[in-house]
């Protein structure tokens, strides 16, 4: 039993969790691969660039969107050890992401490009893993990159971490220089896994795949206890009970074992076959012993954006909701709930953590399912209230829920706490743009001489659209943002309808605030004109806030030239024959439908291009 005990002990000693957490573009996915090359964990037949970014949508964007775990042998002065990766996405829409891998790991490979020093999203995950207690190790990649500045920025990593500078590991993922020098410092810097084998079983849920054959697997990392094959387990947040029918580590390729033990990283085939069974964050107990207290910090995610998703052929409504389901199971921060649309019939309304998580969950639902949908106008989630109970929160997550103008009492809408870090040449730039989208300046602060941090309070409603371009457009390119939320405020909103031909088009409604309503009721009249196909017909388009309208643009007609057969004489032969067409133009209109097609709806987005 004592000798059982001590071979536990030993095998917990050599185990280390960590994560790789970085700005976007710094590099992270080309630095795990050459970890995987250093510890012999990929053949040369199986290497291939961003080996861990498995979907074609990574691979083109270059980004990271699912984080991935990989289990990693290393052979370190004599002692075997095993080094399980659990790579994280660096966008700041992919945050909930990032919490869950950190929560599972002791320790962080904190990368910071040596060209591009440190930038917003480096600073907002280091502070996610400081609040798990991780140990952090700070890596300057890209030194040998010409651009590349490493004195200057060692120095700003210095300042940031409090640490000292040898601490700073110089590298370069692409040639592999400091490589042994970081899995040196992953064995000395990080602690090796607290957790008891005897306690009952407490396992953490930090993400989940579908395979089409076996249904949905569970990647877990145990916290105490044990796993076994065949064993009855229990799922906390949803109480739902399973057995354990194959659990292993994930190498390359996965590799089933007979048990899991406490402080290791593995993945669970249950057989589940429905998506929302299992939920990221959520804690796994034996069902026969469970585990008194569940792994802290079990969430639901909350949304930032809504938009609706319709299926461009009303028949495929069921298939676009599971091919839903199958993408929430692998994405957690997917929500959605079926809705219907006068102009676009059957389809969901969802919720996205931003607008690059809309964009990847529109594309990835027309590669990988073949699904080609339509995406309304994207919108945040208000709060409205109204004079006869004014403690009653209406939440308004479609513009059409907005109660009448006449009994509403006032509008409260989501604010976030905006934070850019720009070259001091653009600062006039960036805060010129803020305060066009209603921020308020709240701090400046300088890191270095050369790089300012502003902090903005600001409506989440205007980043939502193309704010994230038009940073990048006046700055150069060199601004980097990353923001969280800090509650609800109230705004005098107003409801901006569009009507084609004097019918609402619900899915081009929008909440706006009062001061731009009429400007931007002008720009999408504007945009609707050049992009809707003319018809038989005029077509008027129309912005309205109730009953007034504010903006107005009309499609000419396709006329067909009727008097073309008429060789002089009276002009009363041709004026008949245009009162006649006129007569037949205006019946048309009447029952005539108007086609909007798909860039329509996206279009209201691209309003300042």
């Amino acid at each position: 039993m004592q000798i059982q005990k001590i071979e536990r002990q030993t095998y917990m000693k050599n185990i280390r969790n960590f994560c790789i957490i970085a700005h976007i573009d710094h590099g992270k996915s080309t630095l795990a691969d050459r970890l995987l090359d250093a510890t012999g964990s990929v053949t040369s037949r199986e290497k291939q660039e961003q080996l861990l970014d498995n979907m074609d949508l990574e691979r083109e964007r270059g980004i990271t969107i699912k984080s991935h775990a990989i289990q990693m042998e290393y052979t370190y002065k004599g002692e075997k050890y095993i080094l399980n990766l659990i790579d994280t996405p660096g966008h700041v829409d992919f945050s909930y992401e990032v919490s869950r891998s950190i929560a599972a790991c002791e320790g962080a490979l904190l990368i910071v490009d040596a060209a591009q020093s440190i930038q917003a999203q480096t600073i907002s995950n280091l502070y996610l893993a400081l609040e798990n207690d991780l140990e952090i190790i700070p890596v300057l990649n890209k030194v040998d990159l010409p651009s590349a500045n490493p004195e200057e920025v060692t120095d700003d990593i210095v300042e940031l971490l409090g640490c000292a500078h040898e601490d700073v590991i110089p590298a370069s993922a692409k040639t592999g220089i400091g490589i042994d020098e970081i899995l040196a410092a992953i064995i000395e810097r990080i602690p090796a896994p607290k957790g008891n084998e005897d306690e009952p079983l407490q396992a953490l849920i930090f993400d989940s795949v579908y395979n089409p054959f076996r249904g949905v697997e569970t990647i877990f990392r145990v916290i105490n206890g044990s796993i076994k094959k065949g064993q009855k387990i229990k799922f906390v947040a949803t109480g739902n009970t399973y057995n354990a029918d194959e659990v292993g580590t994930l190498k390359l390729k996965q590799q089933p074992k007979q048990e899991i033990k406490a402080g290791d990283v593995g993945y669970l085939i249950t057989g589940i076959k429905d998506a929302r069974e299992v939920k990221v964050g959520d804690t796994i107990t034996d069902a026969l012993n469970p585990s008194k207290n569940p792994v802290s910090g079990f969430e639901d995610v909350k949304p930032m954006v809504f938009a609706g998703i319709y299926p461009v052929d009303t028949e495929d409504y069921e298939e676009l909701r599971s091919s839903m389901e199958k993408l929430q199971l692998n994405d957690a921060s997917l929500v959605f709930i079926p809705e219907s649309s006068a102009a676009l019939g059957f389809g969901f309304r969802c919720g996205f953590l931003g607008m690059l998580h809309l964009e990847i969950i529109q594309e990835r639902l027309e590669r990988e399912f073949d699904m080609t949908v339509i995406t309304t106008v994207p919108n945040v989630s208000y709060h409205a209230f109204s004079t006869k109970h004014p403690n009653d929160i209406i939440i308004v997550n479609n513009p059409s829920d907005l109660p009448d103008p006449s009994s509403l009492d006032r509008v409260e809408e989501p604010y976030i706490k905006a934070t850019i870090i720009t070259k001091a040449d653009f600062v006039g730039n960036v805060m010129s743009l803020c305060i066009e989208k209603r921020g308020m300046i709240t701090n400046q602060t300088y890191l270095t001489p050369e790089r300012v941090e502003l902090t903005f309070d600001m409506p989440l409603a205007e980043i939502v659209f193309d704010f994230y371009d038009r940073l990048k457009t006046v700055s150069k390119g060199y601004a980097s943002f990353d923001y969280s939320p800090i509650g609800m405020r109230a705004s005098k909103l107003v409801r901006v309808d569009i009507l084609l031909n004097a019918q609402p088009v619900d899915a081009l409604s929008s909440l706006i605030h009062v001061d731009n309503a009429h400007n931007i009721g002008k720009k999408m009249c504007e945009k609707l004109r050049e992009l809707i196909p003319r018809q038989q017909f005029d077509i008027p388009i129309q912005a309205a806030i109730g009953s007034k309208i504010i903006a107005r643009e009309t499609i000419k007609a396709l006329r067909k030239d009727v008097t073309a057969k008429c060789y002089g004489g009276d002009i009363s032969r041709k004026r008949k024959l245009l009162e006649k067409q006129k007569k037949g133009k205006k019946r048309m209109r009447q029952v005539g439908n108007v086609e909007i097609p798909q860039q329509a709806f996206m279009a209201v987005l691209k309003l300042n291009d």
